[in-house]
């Protein structure tokens, strides 16, 4: 929108009847979202007819929409906020979390309120150590590597700048060893084995990440099962996978891709729930198991502290509700 000139006057046709006033907004003004919309409505930045007007209003056709400027949120800075964490190893330079799933990493950039920068890990550890690295932005201080919301494990955050620096360049060269557990449907044909598929997002569902699609970059993936399990909820396969590419989403997108979606994994093809089939099973089994989250635990990361070069290898047992999960599995 930077290049429109204001105002911007919009004619509604005959056939937009019926029709949301910020839907059709969004249909006319080019890379603006729905919430950018709504926010310019409640600013008076776009009126109808002269008259300020609610998001929701239906429109009859006929009607002169006035837009008079762009809406431009105020930049967010991340806040500290009194949130606990498992704080697994610490040093003047770094410290390594056992993050839990349902917490994000960081606030989006482009999130529109500050409530949406809450509750984040940013907000947790600035509360914990006050001054991280500034390497990452503004939204990202000491975040040298992600994991997404629903994945639990260790994630490592830097204090000062040279330590994100050499951290990244470790991660960039494949130098840092990260292994995952995870619960995935099916049993995979052999007991080892390796996905070398480029990941791209996808071009219809842009929350998903494919590989199918053209222009992807390079992702190596490596899975061992550990135990093969056979449920009257069908089998599933615990396994242990090691990343040598940190892509979005690259495991579950992998172990969905030959047909083995992480369970609780609804957005790569796994049931939102487990349905207990004809198979007998114990007494007292229910009749449907739910999660709640994705069945992915980054349990183990090795790499070199970046001043004094020691390898530090450290580990984080899987949470609770994963392993209550599994032996509900297990008994059932």
């Amino acid at each position: 929108m930077a290049d429109t000139a204001y105002p911007l006057n919009i004619s509604v046709p005959s056939d937009a009847e019926g029709q949301r006033l910020d839907q059709f907004l969004v249909s006319q003004i080019p890379d603006v979202s729905r919430s950018r919309v709504q926010q310019m409505l409640a600013d008076e930045k776009a009126l109808v007819d002269g008259k300020a007007a609610k998001p929701s209003l239906k429109l009859r056709g006929g009607e002169q929409l006035t837009i008079l400027g762009d809406f431009q949120p105020p930049p967010l800075h991340a806040i500290a906020e009194e949130i606990p964490l498992d704080i697994i190893y610490e040093d003047a330079d770094l410290a390594v979390v056992n993050k839990p799933a349902g917490m994000m990493v960081h606030a989006g950039a482009g999130a529109t309120d500050d409530e949406r920068n809450r509750g984040t890990l940013v907000n947790a550890l600035l509360h914990r150590f006050g001054q991280l690295s500034d390497v990452g932005g503004e939204l990202r201080p000491g975040i040298v590597h992600r994991l997404d919301k629903d994945t639990s494990g260790l994630i490592v955050v830097a204090k000062n700048d040279i330590a994100h620096r050499k951290l990244a360049n470790q991660f960039s060269k494949r130098e840092v060893k990260k292994r995952y557990t995870a619960l995935v449907h099916g049993w995979p044909e052999k007991d080892r084995g390796t996905i070398n598929s480029p990941i791209s997002r996808d071009a219809i569902r842009r929350t998903r990440m494919t590989t199918k699609g053209s222009g992807g970059r390079s992702a190596l993936s490596h899975y061992e099962v550990r135990e093969r399990i056979a449920t009257p909820f069908g089998k599933f396969a615990l396994v242990d996978v090691r990343i040598e590419t940190g892509r979005t989403h690259q495991i579950r997108v992998h172990m969905s891709s030959v047909g083995h979606p992480v369970v609780g994994d609804s957005l790569y093809g796994a049931p939102k729930e487990l349905k207990r089939g004809t198979t007998k099973a114990q007494p007292g089994t229910p009749a449907v198991l739910t999660l709640g989250r994705n069945f992915l635990h980054a349990a183990a990361v090795e790499f070199k502290q970046p001043r004094t070069a020691e390898l530090l290898s450290l580990e984080a047992p899987m949470p609770e509700e994963l392993t209550a999960f599994l032996e509900k599995l297990r008994r059932a």
